[in-house]
């Protein structure tokens, strides 16, 4: 792929207070909301079903945002979080400390809360959430072990959403970068994949960033190749097609289960 974002490019230029003002302001007309009440809505879905819960979650390419992780924290003792990019950690940071300077998730956090059965406990969980995110590391997911060179035990859960598609150049690197970020997941345990199918790139500022063109069949497979068991496969079509700032036409949940 020609025009490939290449890692550099990330470190250089892009910016994670412009990225979560465009595609994060929960309600804003520009928001990316139809992605985000349906991923949302899947994450409380398992997180709190009790079908996906254990001691230790890995989030693989969190980026600057939370909103991945609200249902988890009571699922969960642990939460490891990750990212190639430094300055998505520093972001991250700043909520984590309750930073003045922190991007305002009240309104997602509140969102959630309500799904839960309880707008009013939304403090709480910003709290909850914050208590459990242990650690956040750097990941690169194009290595046999993305958060190389730390050695994490193997988690009880596995997540990563809008990453791979963006870290990965063509088809075979995605393929490589699912097995790697399995193996650090016990056998037995659950992957939960979410982002966006038949999209080509997506804009931060300035710079458009590229993102791999998969579709399901591509997934399913890649799935089954890398020794998993598939669960749950949801789809939602964009409502604003593609003049949302990213252009996919598909948003997707995932759930799987790596064999034993």
């Amino acid at each position: 792929m020609s025009n490939f974002t290449g890692a550099e490019v990330y470190h250089q230029e892009f910016d994670p207070k412009v990225f979560l003002d465009r595609y994060y302001q929960f309600g804003s007309e520009n928001s990316w909301d139809w992605y985000l009440t349906f991923v949302m809505k899947h994450y409380c879905e398992v997180f709190t079903s009790g079908k996906v819960k254990g001691k230790t979650l890995i989030d693989i390419g969190t980026g600057p945002t939370i909103y991945q992780l609200l249902s988890a924290c009571e699922a969960f003792d642990e939460i490891t979080v990750s990212d190639y990019a430094d300055q998505n950690r520093e972001e991250f940071e700043k909520w984590l400390k309750n930073e003045p300077r922190a991007f305002d998730w009240s309104s997602t956090v509140k969102y959630v809360c309500e799904l839960e059965g309880d707008s009013n406990k939304w403090m709480e969980k910003q709290e909850k959430l914050r208590m459990k995110c242990k650690q956040y590391l750097k990941c690169n997911v194009l290595k046999s072990n993305p958060v190389d060179p730390i050695i994490l035990p193997q988690g009880d859960c596995i997540m990563t959403s809008l990453c791979l598609e963006a870290a990965c150049k063509d088809h075979d690197a995605y393929r490589s970068a699912l097995k790697n970020i399995t193996s650090m997941l016990k056998p037995g345990g659950p992957l939960i994949i979410c982002g966006i199918l038949k999209n080509h790139s997506y804009r931060v500022g300035e710079t458009n960033f590229s993102d791999l063109y998969i579709e399901k069949g591509f997934l399913e497979e890649a799935l089954d190749e890398a020794g998993f068991s598939i669960d749950k496969f949801d789809l939602l079509k964009n409502p604003k097609g593609s003049g949302d700032g990213r252009e996919g036409l598909e948003a997707y949940f995932l759930l799987a289960y790596k064999m034993k």
